[in-house]
């Protein structure tokens, strides 16, 4: 499978402010549009470039999108503490419910270029995935040590598979974008309960 660098192809003179301009157009044009969709064109028009500035810098699609992907601001979740696992998660779901938790429309436009693209795929998994997993996995791992979960209980290990796929499947069963009620009802019903957390 062809892999792609994200590292520019030649010296940039683009201002890092100008830079961050352009990859934020960037990931505006994946929710809005797709990978598939996405052209050199349409990023060229959304940030008042000449198309040739743009092969230049980054050489490909590909590598513009990676990138963007790379230097965007990721967001974590290891900051949500609130002394119990109950309201971690509550608070979690209300992150999700305002949008700044979990990117779902920039999940579903990069979906089908994350199955066939494996330098894209490891830019959306370092940028958007690993963050997540890892501030869940502290989330656990703080409510094992105050002995509300038992450390080694199965559905700890399945938490990011259970949260995550609420999030993405709920559009697509319910036709409509999860919210936070919904996210709390979820924990409530099946979240707590898989962890041995009775409400």
């Amino acid at each position: 499978m062809t892999t792609y660098s994200s590292a520019p192809a030649r010296r940039t003179r683009l201002t890092p402010e100008r830079e961050q301009e352009l990859y934020g157009a960037v990931i505006d044009l994946l929710r809005e549009a797709g990978y598939d969709a996405l052209t050199m064109d349409a990023v060229a028009v959304r940030t008042r470039s000449s198309k040739a500035t743009l092969y230049r810098q980054w050489s490909s699609k590909q590598n513009l999108v990676a990138t963007a992907l790379k230097r965007g601001k990721a967001v974590h979740v290891e900051n949500v503490d609130t002394g119990s696992l109950p309201g971690d998660l509550h608070e979690l779901a209300d992150r999700i419910g305002d949008g700044s938790a979990v990117d779902v429309p920039l999940i579903r436009g990069l979906a089908h270029a994350f199955a066939i693209n494996s330098n894209l795929a490891e830019a959306l998994r370092q940028h958007m995935i690993e963050p997540k997993l890892t501030g869940v996995r502290q989330m656990l791992g703080r409510a094992a040590d105050r002995e509300e979960i038992e450390a080694d209980v199965p559905a700890a290990d399945f938490m990011p598979h259970m949260m995550l796929g609420a999030v993405v499947t709920h559009r697509l069963l319910e036709d409509m974008e999860v919210d936070a009620a919904f996210m709390h009802r979820y924990i409530d019903a099946v979240a707590l309960p898989a962890l041995g957390i009775s409400r």
